[in-house]
């Protein structure tokens, strides 16, 4: 397999996954793109290159630039805008880990924390709140799991990880 079929292959690949996580297939082949380039590149590289329209290119650039994944860099000299990809791979599981936990975790636990005030004497009443309370509960812990693994430094992950499947 020569470069270009790896990338290829590498794109499709991180496109897929992120389809299957729920995101956008789009985004998360230009994600995968700017993380191979070695480069920054324009919005017209990456449309070209992916073979999307611009409306989607600019679209996900804009949607992976608020999740902290892709920045963009002006070169002097020049008009057009590059766009470049956070490399640490650390650091993108943390942006990741981040950005799931606000949109989809946190609101979550607010529904969770309003609905386990439920009160009644009811048989019905009762398995509400103790199933609602099990969920919250758990929900609270994977939250600051979530909460101590972006704190944490990628070394004493990997240790921890390699300690754990061993």
């Amino acid at each position: 397999m020569d470069v270009q079929e790896g990338k290829e292959k590498f794109i499709e690949s991180w496109g897929k996954m992120g389809g299957d996580w729920g995101i956008n297939r789009a985004m998360a082949q230009v994600h995968a793109l700017l993380m191979i380039a070695p480069e920054p590149l324009t919005a017209d590289q990456i449309k070209d290159e992916l073979k999307i329209s611009t409306g989607n290119t600019s679209m996900n650039l804009r949607a992976l630039m608020d999740w902290g994944l892709v920045y963009k860099q002006l070169k002097s000299g020049e008009r057009k805008e590059y766009y470049y990809a956070e490399k640490d791979i650390w650091k993108v599981v943390c942006q990741i880990i981040i950005n799931r936990k606000k949109r989809e975790l946190e609101p979550l636990l607010k529904v969770l924390d309003e609905v386990a005030a439920v009160k009644g004497d009811s048989p019905d009443a009762e398995s509400f709140s103790t199933t609602v309370n099990d969920i919250r509960k758990l929900t609270h812990k994977a939250n600051q799991t979530l909460d101590a693994l972006v704190k944490a430094d990628s070394n004493w992950f990997t240790g921890t990880f390699l300690k754990m499947i061993r």
